[in-house]
């Protein structure tokens, strides 16, 4: 097939079907468009992570989540308290303030918010003024597994969902590292790269798996999950075997199945029974987006450390936290090239569709606008 006819096999695949031009329908009968995947909100209905725990100290912080400004800070039991980040009174940032007691005051007056979002104290109240009855908004918001989870739909729907649980983060057979992702892109694009095991090709010496194969798929209106046979040349069994991350010649690759998962709205990936690696989604808005990347490394074949005293056990898993941290780093450096290439060629050409062959990512579209359109 020569250029031109690739060109002209690509080009029909830009427009999609908007039906019969010969449809009697009137402008006002026709059914609207539908908004393209790269434009779609979240399912606020869901638990999102918006910091990790260290993060949230004795100050306020301020974070977003689609659009919308949230302070998070702890009262004097050290919970976390989630309230939409406006003052009432002048509309400031309530994350410029700071934290009295069980309450958040603004920097800019000094009105003070109870963890309810009621106006709980104003310095300057006359005798016969009440306190304003203006009303911030309450999250639902929990602290589990190192991370603040927020529920920033319907308070009421909280209790129905669990946030994905990271039970590695504390279990001592684990060894955790951890990078942050932000990427000026839609965060469609980001879970498409993570369910795309194809992709390595970008990471080459980096990436421990190899010539992967989508083998099975399976998707309902919750979750997909795609496993790909797959091979890799790590296996955690020896303290020398970590060498192998450094020289490419002491590597021997063997088969190693490949599982990811994406539970709405998060991801989850196993390699064999060594590796365990997670992505926690915090959508800002349509062009950009944090999450949380999490990976871990199996003790498990390391039968004797596991008859250690724990206290020899927590200082290992405290010495080698974060040691993987520099090739997530890596990994994420030239993932985030890509994604932003991605919105960059979206936003230039909105309307350009390109051929997919992994069945793995079109599940995950029909996830993303099931969920994004409940």
């Amino acid at each position: 097939m020569d250029g031109l006819e690739r060109d002209t096999a690509v080009t029909t695949l830009k427009q999609p079907d908007l039906g019969n031009s010969q449809d009697s329908s009137t402008p006002h009968e026709a059914a609207a468009p539908k908004r393209h995947l790269r434009e779609l909100g979240i399912n606020l209905n869901h638990w999102y992570v918006v910091a990790q725990s260290k993060e949230l100290g004795t100050q306020p912080l301020a974070v977003n989540l689609w659009h919308q400004p949230i302070v998070l800070y702890r009262d004097r039991t050290g919970s976390p308290i989630a309230l939409e980040d406006r003052c009432p009174h002048r509309q400031v940032k309530l994350s410029e303030g700071t934290v009295e007691g069980d309450n958040i005051a603004c920097t800019y007056h000094g009105w003070q918010f109870a963890p309810s979002g009621s106006c709980a104290h104003v310095p300057y109240l006359e005798p016969q003024q009440k306190l304003p009855t203006c009303q911030l908004r309450q999250y639902p918001v929990q602290e589990q597994d190192g991370f603040i989870w927020l529920f920033p739909g319907e308070a009421e729907l909280a209790e129905q969902q669990v946030p994905l649980g990271v039970p590695e983060w504390e279990h001592l057979n684990f060894i955790g590292s951890l990078t942050t992702i932000d990427v000026q892109a839609h965060y469609s694009f980001l879970i498409e790269n993570l369910m795309d095991m194809y992709h390595g090709h970008l990471h080459g010496g980096a990436q421990v798996w190899a010539n992967p194969v989508l083998a099975e798929l399976k998707a309902d209106d919750t979750h997909v999950h795609a496993h790909y046979d797959a091979e890799s040349y790590y296996r955690i069994d020896k303290i020398w075997s970590a060498s192998q991350l450094i020289f490419p010649s002491l590597r021997q690759l063997h088969p190693e199945p490949l599982d990811v998962y994406y539970y709405y709205p998060h991801w989850r990936s196993t390699l064999g029974d060594d590796f365990v690696i997670y992505c926690l989604f915090c959508p800002v808005s349509e062009t950009h987006t944090r999450a949380y990347l999490l990976h871990f490394t199996s003790l498990e074949r390391f039968p004797k450390l596991h008859k250690t005293p724990l206290a020899v056990r927590r200082f290992v898993k405290r010495a080698f936290t974060n040691s993987a941290s520099f090739v997530l780093r890596r990994l994420v450096r030239e993932d985030v090239l890509m994604l932003e290439q991605e919105q960059q060629a979206f936003e230039q050409h909105p309307t350009y569709r390109g051929p997919e062959l992994n069945r793995a990512l079109t599940a995950v579209q029909q996830l993303i606008r099931q969920q994004a359109e409940e």
